[in-house]
């Protein structure tokens, strides 16, 4: 296909590759990058390995189907846990409830965001960002991952 006259094609941040694989990714606008398929999936992936964010996504809910779905429970100790998509296209388990960021140690602090669509003043979906790059205050309320809290993991 030919490219018109003027006008590029996006080229990936990371691998200067220009293919029609090459396109804006991420769920909130600021924080998305021009990626390809391979380097979006690497640094998604890396980023879900630090952040532990590996957990799967809830099936697609079928109206047609009436069936009743149960709510999400760790598969380890069985507590009810929230599961929400990240930025880059990964899944996090998150407690049902909020925490003084005192009581939460940085790596497990999480926050809901509700981004607008492009152009639009309608929130899409609500996204799981890692509170990282400035600390809450210690009384601020965040949500704990699961993976801190779970039952499990003390011993």
């Amino acid at each position: 296909m030919a490219v018109p006259h003027g006008v590029s094609q996006p080229e990936c941040l990371l691998c200067s590759s220009n293919g029609p694989d090459v396109r804006e990714r991420g769920r909130i606008i600021p924080l998305s990058a021009d990626l390809c398929d391979r380097c979006w999936n690497r640094v998604a992936n890396e980023l879900a390995e630090c952040e532990g964010a590996t957990a799967t996504p809830d099936p697609e809910f079928d109206p047609d189907v009436g069936e009743w779905i149960e709510p999400r429970t760790c598969r380890q100790c069985h507590v009810p846990v929230r599961c929400y998509p990240t930025n880059y296209d990964r899944w996090v388990e998150l407690a049902t409830f909020e925490l003084p960021a005192k009581k939460v140690p940085p790596g497990h602090r999480w926050r809901l965001m509700r981004p607008k669509a492009a152009n639009t003043r309608v929130s899409v979906a609500t996204v799981a960002i890692r509170v990282g790059a400035i600390d809450p205050t210690p009384g601020e309320p965040v949500i704990p991952a699961h993976e801190f809290l779970c039952l499990k993991h003390e011993g």
